[in-house]
């Protein structure tokens, strides 16, 4: 589906905007900025370097067009009937030391946060968007996945070892969507094939993937701010399931340790499948039956309503959290979601509890004991993820309400078009198409899911982010 963007031009509303972005991003307890003894031992750090060595292996990472800090490199190869998948996650657990500056700062911090004017990062730069990512013609150290998959996807076994690679070459999104489909020959060229397989595997188990489009704000060299929507390319979904493989398979080896932390969520509840079922009726495009994650899957993404859909989807979609064990296992351990155990541990440039997962991994996978700054620290892990989480959430949706708010100042006494996407009583989520703005609005009493109103826009506050809409 084409790339939306609606710009905020230069004026006095970017001027408050910018303002607006920055005051945004002091008020979260998040600096940019590092203390001074977090940037000399991130300096300082070095991991070791492994013992094997895979750079004869051509690795290859796929990520947003000129991103640096690089946690995922990956190299696919047919075998015999099935595949060989290598998948080099960047040695994280090598760089920083447990107890450390980079440490105590990185727990305090919990994710990387993407704001519009800039990233604010879990580690140091010097680590997350140089010795440690795994960047293109470096030496890297890392710790591989090696997975054998038969002719249909599975994975018949799979290990982890910690090893020297180099990547070859960074790729992008869309310029290895447009090679994939002109059938050229590249690092990415059996992603198709392998991804619509573990698809496949993911259906069979009943998981669901709601795809809503991206909603992100960027800058642009002159300074002005824009938020672009579009639906997630094939290759990101391919690419996507390399992860959730990798995660799956991470949790089957702290659950059979009996120990580990898991991402999890909750199967929706019958009040929330329910609703869900008035909504699509509403909408006409009803669900009749079947499981929710093949109805999800079959939405044709070209019809105005499967947006609407999607955004009521979203209920059945909450509750997600982590969940800590040592000595015994979860007595429900299934990410709905993804309907099987699933742990995060792809990206530890970017998120701090990945590091603890790939730590357990590896001793495990090496026969080793727990460390034992992890057993100590474990239980610390869900609340310092649901703290950074919730900066996370503050920030991006600030963001796109101060954007949005922006966006709509010149249309201030105008009145406009909007698609109503979801009723709450007397008011509703609206789609407006010109610009590209998703908000709360009164309606009136016919209003209905995916009909089209005609709204009167009264005023804007940019710094708070509200847009005040009549029907």
């Amino acid at each position: 589906m084409p790339q939306r963007r609606s710009h905020v031009a230069p004026s006095a509303a970017q001027t408050e905007l910018a303002a607006s972005l920055a005051a945004l991003r002091e008020s979260l307890d998040a600096p940019a900025d590092f203390p001074a003894e977090v940037l000399a031992e991130a300096a300082a750090s070095d991991a070791p370097t492994p013992r094997l060595d895979l750079r004869d292996i051509p690795f290859a990472t796929l990520d947003p067009l000129g991103s640096r800090d690089l946690d995922q490199a990956f190299h696919l190869e047919r075998r015999d009937s099935g595949y060989t998948v290598r998948y080099a996650i960047a040695d994280v657990p090598g760089f920083v030391s447990p107890g450390g500056a980079v440490d105590r700062e990185a727990r305090r911090r919990g994710q990387t946060l993407y704001a519009a004017d800039g990233t604010i990062p879990l580690h140091p730069k010097v680590l997350s968007e140089d010795r440690a990512s795994l960047l293109a013609d470096v030496d890297r150290p890392a710790l591989v996945w090696t997975f054998a998959l038969d002719a249909d996807g599975v994975v018949e076994e799979f290990r982890l070892e910690r090893a020297l690679i180099r990547s070859r070459v960074q790729l992008d999104y869309a310029g290895t969507q447009t090679a994939i489909d002109r059938g050229e020959d590249g690092p990415a060229a059996l992603l198709p094939e392998i991804g619509a397989l573990r698809i496949a595997l993911e259906k069979q188990r009943g998981g669901a993937s709601l795809n809503l489009p991206d909603e992100e704000v960027v800058q642009s060299a002159d300074g002005a701010f824009a938020i672009e929507r579009r639906h997630p390319l094939p290759v990101e979904e391919w690419n996507a399931q390399l992860s959730l493989m990798t995660g799956m398979a991470a949790a089957s080896l702290m659950l059979e340790a009996r120990i580990g932390i898991l991402r999890t969520m909750p199967q929706p509840d019958e009040k929330a499948f329910e609703a869900f079922r008035h909504q699509t009726e509403a909408l006409g495009r009803p669900w009749t039956g079947g499981r929710y994650g093949d109805y999800l899957r079959e939405l044709d993404r070209g019809d105005p309503l499967t947006l609407p859909i999607l955004e009521a989807a979203a209920s059945l979609f909450r509750g997600a959290g982590y969940v800590t064990f040592d000595g015994s296992v979860p007595a429900d351990a299934e990410q709905a979601a993804i309907a099987a155990p699933y742990a995060h541990a792809t990206a530890p440039l970017r998120r701090l509890v990945d590091r603890w997962s790939l730590v357990i991994c590896l001793a495990v996978s090496e026969g080793r004991e727990i460390p034992g700054w992890v057993r100590e620290s474990l239980p610390e892990l869900p609340a310092l993820m649901q703290e950074s989480g919730q900066r996370a959430s503050q920030l991006d949706s600030a963001t796109i309400n101060s954007v949005e708010a922006a966006l709509m100042t010149p249309l201030v006494g105008s009145a406009i078009e909007a698609t109503v996407i979801e009723m709450r009583g007397e008011r509703a989520t609206v789609q407006i198409a010109d610009p590209a703005v998703t908000t709360s609005a009164p309606v009136p009493a016919d209003a209905v899911p995916g009909g089209v109103v005609r709204l009167r826009v009264n005023r804007v506050d940019i710094s708070r982010g509200e847009i005040e809409l009549t029907a």
